[in-house]
């Protein structure tokens, strides 16, 4: 029986400012580049005053990693829903709004309490590697009580943040979310994220994982550092006994994918990177959406490279509206409407 959303997508719900810098200014900042880090709102608020001369590069929008994948299914023509936890202020007001408007539809038995909801400043180098500073404010609190389980017994796929992993409450609902959709024939998909989520919390990302679940999304690097391989083609042996499906991100050389029989390599288009946030994120929403509508793993990676290739040349990391329109109907123009 066809259910009613594509994807229900849990994680972090975090309104995005992004900077353009230089490596000298991470150096000087003390910024670890290329990963999420952790921070109070004080460091944050720091960061963000020495960098007042940069340019914001893209406007203030709904971000979360999570939150990225399920509004880019949602806007390919996927129903999505989306469960989060944001404060009773201006920035949490707005990213309910933002996720409305991307068609998203999100538990309603939620009214947000007071505090600050989270915010994450994503820094661009000239390389188009992305930093991103976090400070999940309210976030981090996120918990089973953001669960909406009528809502996930109808979905097809629920897509999991490996970023919970860093908030106890996060991951138990993570846990939670994930052994009701196995209960129900939810189909599992959990992306590791960050290569510092692999480093510093595997123990908890193989809590979420458990025994098993359908599709692992990650990178060659998280790849790596999660099975403890040194070698890729040992690192996807390794990763089958964790998941039955998965899609591992390799930048410009496109996306390996394991679709339960066949590794396949798929090339991604060669285009000219000047932001690579949301990358990952935008590739997952893709995947989704061309699964869903029933294609093949190959077929679906093309599609999803397509797409995060189509990000990583602008700032920021959605696309327009009509982008995501644009892309759908020419990669699909020989095939029927979902």
């Amino acid at each position: 029986m066809k259910k009613h959303y594509a994807v229900y997508g849990l994680g972090a719900a975090l309104v995005d400012t992004e900077i353009t810098l230089s490596d000298a200014d991470l150096v000087a900042m003390n910024v670890d580049k290329g990963v999420m880090t952790l921070v109070d709102e004080a460091r944050q608020a720091e960061l963000i005053a020495a960098l007042d001369h940069h340019l914001v590069a893209s406007k203030r929008a709904s971000g979360g990693s999570a939150a990225n994948t399920t509004i880019a299914a949602s806007y390919f023509g996927c129903k999505s829903f989306y469960s989060c936890k944001v404060a009773n202020d201006e920035n949490g007001a707005f990213y309910l709004a933002d996720l409305k408007a991307a068609g998203v539809a999100i538990p309603q038995h939620i009214t947000p309490p007071a505090g600050i909801t989270g915010k994450c400043l994503v820094m661009i180098t000239p390389d188009a590697e992305r930093t991103m500073n976090t400070f999940l404010g309210i976030s981090a609190e996120l918990s089973v009580n953001e669960l909406d389980l009528a809502a996930l017994k109808e979905s097809d796929f629920v897509y999991i943040e490996g970023y919970l992993v860093t908030s106890p409450t996060g991951r138990k609902a993570a846990i939670q979310l994930r052994e009701q959709a196995q209960q129900h024939g939810t189909r599992v998909a959990l992306s590791l994220s960050d290569p510092a989520m692999v480093q510093f919390f595997r123990d908890g990302l193989l809590e979420m994982i458990g025994n098993k679940v359908d599709l692992i999304f990650c990178n060659r690097d998280e790849v790596l550092g999660f099975t403890q391989s040194d070698s890729f083609e040992q690192a996807c042996e390794l990763l089958k006994q964790f998941a039955d499906k998965f899609a591992i991100t390799c930048g410009a050389d496109g996306a390996v994918v394991f679709d339960g029989e066949q590794l396949h390599q798929v090339s991604a288009p060669k285009v000219q990177a000047i932001d690579t946030n949301g990358a990952g994120d935008m590739f997952a929403g893709a995947f989704l959406y061309a699964v869903h509508r029933g294609v093949d793993f190959v077929r679906a990676t093309e599609f999803a490279n397509i797409a995060a290739a189509t990000v990583v040349t602008q700032y920021g990391p959605r696309l327009q509206a009509q982008q995501y329109r644009d892309l759908r109907s020419q990669f699909f123009a020989d095939e029927a409407s979902m």
